[in-house]
């Protein structure tokens, strides 16, 4: 079954991949893709605004219960868990940081992947902790597709290699092959 919702998630060197990745998107692509990046909390930033520049998607930053487009990247706010309701809508959550993160990405993989199945995909980029390991695991489980960064081209490998050590069912690329999965597979 081809992946409705794609969650990207990553912290420490991640964001250079993640603009590589929505640049060169086919623009006939339209799948809602969420990003879940670890941030400062409390500070602003231009995040969605350099995301723009790099997509032909509309960018925007998750609302409280805000339902799921086609041709949106939302980006998960910072000091807030990002959850999936059961209708398709955004919930934020201020409970305890979860691998000293919030967002944190375990709790994103884990949520989508409760309500979606195999009906989304989960990536996880460069990190220099092990959030979103154990989440994506659950997500593989669920028979959602799952990738993470090559760990010799991740700038900071400890968060696909902690992926990689606890499951072995995740795809393990270079980022120009996950823009051509993504570009072959979510037409």
């Amino acid at each position: 079954m081809k992946p409705e919702l794609i969650i990207i998630g990553g912290s420490a060197g991640a964001f250079s991949t993640i603009l590589s990745i929505l640049n060169h998107l086919d623009k006939d692509i339209n799948i809602p893709i969420v990003i879940v990046l670890h941030r400062l909390k409390n500070t602003t930033s231009s995040f969605e605004a350099i995301l723009k520049k790099n997509t032909h998607y509309s960018v925007k930053e998750i609302e409280d219960k805000e339902k799921i487009q086609k041709g949106f990247i939302y980006t998960a706010p910072s000091d807030y868990h990002l959850l999936l309701e059961e209708d398709f809508c955004f919930s934020l959550d201020v409970s305890e940081m979860v691998n000293f993160s919030r967002p944190s990405i375990d709790v994103t993989f884990e949520s989508f992947s409760t309500i979606l199945k195999e009906k989304c995909c989960g990536i996880l980029l460069s990190g220099s902790n092990h959030d979103g390991a154990n989440g994506l695991k659950i997500m593989a489980e669920n028979n959602g597709k799952t990738i993470i960064q090559d760990c010799n081209e991740a700038e900071f490998d400890i968060m696909p290699k902690a992926a990689k050590t606890i499951c072995n069912k995740h795809q393990e690329l270079n980022t120009t092959n996950i823009i051509n999965t993504l570009n072959n597979e979510y037409r």
